[in-house]
């Protein structure tokens, strides 16, 4: 559909998303493994959320943070994998001028919160590998609170101007958005004005907010790596990294398969451009599907309270 020169993004009704144009029969592949995902996501959030609230040995500052987790993984699922399969399935690519501009801020912004939930989670790992005897007094639940505020208030403040950049600029060519989601560079290039702001300044948030982020992460373990390698107790080590593997192991997935769709940006002439936009529908769903598997394998405390829970049969 065109829109003729003279309309302003308020006149906008509605964007198409066209999801898979070069490789169509991607779609019918993915349909299944897809709601499969997603599913799996969402089944395994609200059990490790259940058994957390429901479990009071689970009630301390660590869990709290991962239920934060879960949280924002279910978010980010809802916000983009129903609207994808009904693409898929029933061709819905519709969608209202409001709720692209919404989905694109829920993904910003979400995305980010995540990034600092493993940020704060990497800390809550130092102190109680590097200053065990400190971790009581330093991570409580008033830490976890306002560790809870600062991610909400820092990401929805620094994202918030995305979507508001995007939604202020005149759409005047054809408002079909070449992506299955509302990503903000794939609508902005829709724009007939000068959108070097809008990607100037998407450019310098991710990198600030998620750069930094992983830099300190990765910082974190470096220090808790080397008190590791300094414990002399006996079986000391092997519990230490025990104690830290399975949020190592989220954090991987996630700076895994968000640096594989920046290198693909980056070499987009080699690769389809179809490629970059199925690793963004799949950095929404694959890490939800398995953090919460991860820790539920690997934490004994989580895996005995599903299994408490299926035997009192909640």
């Amino acid at each position: 559909m065109l829109l003729s020169n003279s309309s302003s993004s308020t006149e906008v009704s509605e964007f198409l998303l066209n999801c898979f144009v070069r490789s169509p029969s991607w779609q019918h592949w993915l349909s299944l493994p897809l709601s499969l995902l997603f599913l799996l996501a969402m089944g395994a959030n609200a059990t490790l959320l259940i058994t957390i609230r429901l479990e009071a040995a689970l009630h301390e500052p660590m869990y709290y943070l991962l239920s934060l987790l879960s949280i924002l993984d279910m978010v980010l699922c809802l916000t983009v994998i129903p609207k994808v399969l009904l693409i898929f399935w029933f061709d819905l690519r519709p969608i209202s001028f409001s709720t692209c501009f919404l989905q694109m801020y829920i993904m910003n912004c979400f995305l980010a919160m995540e990034s600092c939930t493993f940020l704060v989670m990497a800390y809550d790992r130092y102190v109680a590998i590097c200053h065990p005897l400190r971790y009581p007094s330093i991570i409580t639940d008033q830490f976890v609170v306002k560790a809870a505020i600062f991610i909400v208030a820092r990401n929805a403040l620094v994202t918030g101007p995305i979507p508001i950049l995007s939604a202020r600029l005149h759409y005047c060519q054809y408002n079909i958005i070449e992506n299955c989601i509302c990503a903000n560079l794939s609508v902005s290039k829709l724009s007939c004005d000068d959108v070097t702001l809008n990607r100037l300044y998407q450019f310098i948030a991710g990198w600030t907010i998620l750069g930094s982020d992983l830099v300190l992460i990765f910082l974190s373990y470096a220090f808790i790596l080397r008190a590791i390698l300094q414990l002399k107790a006996k079986g000391a080590t092997v519990k230490a990294l025990s104690t830290c593997g399975s949020h190592f192991i989220l954090i991987l997935f996630f700076s895994t398969i968000l640096l594989v769709f920046v290198l693909t940006h980056v070499a987009k002439k080699r690769v389809s451009p179809d490629v970059p936009i199925l690793l963004n529908v799949l950095h929404h769903v694959i890490p939800a599907a398995l953090n919460p598997i991860v820790y539920g394998v690997r934490t004994q405390e989580i895996k005995q309270g599903i299994l408490k829970l299926i035997r009192k049969g909640v």
